[in-house]
């Protein structure tokens, strides 16, 4: 078998984008201006949202929507074990506490009665994450936030095209924030976006990203002249990242039928491999991932050897990735401040210390047999 090279995941940018950032760069304006908007507008009906509002990455996006929901010290939000740190972060940033829930061992998800166990009087939110693209039981939760009178955010850093009950994920909460950081399933090169059926939340979030002032620059009688009505951040998006998104959405469902059909190719091939087992290998009816990547849970005896058989598939071309290097609580600020252990995450802990193969657009079916083989050689070899 000839050696290939197969990176994990790989920015698919072409012309179109080159064009649309020398269009940018070619102007007077490279914040503030048309291409922000035309780029909310876009996403928004790709996704089938009333709204859309662009921001600097979803670590800001999420952290907005805390912020304009007053959370603070004595205030609890439940949030996964399995997500990335920004999920948490995004808690912490406002004084609140984050308190961890451990995951779904099928999908990696956050465990609905884990969730329901999790809530005390002093519970203000759930803040969840669609794991790799896989739709959370977005009913169960909802039931419990419904019954306990909390909002609900959802972090779809890695859920774009992902749809549960035939809702696009960011919709059946009170928002969702996404992320086009390099690899993901779109690209600005870095940046975000928030998508709300909650107009008001929309616009108070709008003027909370540009530091709370009260005129855009177009609404300016006299330039430079406004005030501020309120304490906000610098979390806008320019005009490059925009105009890059813009001609991103164009390709996207190209993008992610490859994904899908990447993802379905492996995900049957690993079928005959008894070490691993495939994380959201099914999804409940009428429901989508966006099959971001594909993770695998390595039986026990294999898990002290996954750095072992990480370095034998690189020598093998293969890139491959961690999701995520442990739970949440488990990393060193959030095990200093809470006292976490792993041993209170057991399915997080077991997830993580699995393997992540690549299924992106950047790849295709014969990729997908070489990784196969990478696999099998390299369980074999280690």
């Amino acid at each position: 078998m000839m050696k290939r090279s197969i990176p994990f995941g790989r920015p698919m940018l072409g012309e179109e984008e080159k064009q649309a950032v020398a269009e940018v760069l070619d102007g007077l304006m490279l914040v503030h201006g048309p291409k922000a908007k035309e780029f909310e507008s876009d996403f928004a009906d790709w996704c089938g949202a009333p709204g859309a509002l662009s921001v600097s990455s979803c670590t800001a996006g999420l952290h907005l929507f805390w912020f304009d929901n007053g959370i603070g010290p004595g205030d609890e939000v439940i949030v996964p074990a399995q997500t990335h740190t920004a999920t948490a972060h995004a808690v912490e940033y406002c004084g609140a506490k984050p308190v961890f829930v451990d995951a779904d061992p099928l999908t990696g998800n956050i465990d609905p009665d884990a969730v329901e166990a999790a809530v005390t009087p002093n519970t203000r939110g759930i803040s969840l994450v669609h794991f790799l693209g896989i739709p959370a039981d977005m009913k169960r939760i909802m039931e419990t936030a419904r019954k306990h009178d909390l909002v609900v955010l959802e972090d779809c850093a890695l859920a774009i095209g992902t749809y549960y009950d035939g809702v696009h994920a960011g919709l059946l909460g009170d928002a969702g924030a996404f992320s086009f950081y390099p690899v993901k399933h779109m690209t600005t090169a870095e940046g975000g976006m928030i998508i709300s059926r909650n107009a008001d939340l929309l616009t108070r979030l709008e003027r909370k990203k540009a530091f709370g002032v009260d005129r855009f620059v177009g609404e300016r009688k006299i330039p430079g002249v406004y005030d501020v009505t309120m304490l906000g951040f610098n979390y806008r998006m320019n005009e490059m990242q925009a105009a890059i998104g813009i001609e991103q959405i164009r390709k996207l469902n190209g993008f992610l039928e490859t994904r899908k059909n990447n993802f379905s190719t492996l995900a049957k091939a690993l079928d005959d491999i008894d070490e691993v087992t495939v994380i959201g290998r099914e999804t409940p009816e009428n429901s989508v991932s966006s099959c971001y990547c594909l993770s695998v849970v390595l039986d026990e005896p294999l898990r002290d050897k996954r750095t072992a058989l990480i370095e034998n598939m690189k020598e093998q071309g293969v890139g491959t990735s961690v999701y995520y290097p442990a739970p949440v609580p488990c990393l060193t600020y959030y095990k200093d401040k809470y006292g976490m252990d792993f041993a209170d995450f057991p399915v997080a802990q077991a997830i993580s210390s699995g393997l992540a193969l690549p299924v992106g657009p950047h790849l295709d079916q014969d990729d997908m047999a070489y990784i196969v083989e990478a696999l099998k050689q390299g369980l074999s070899e280690v």
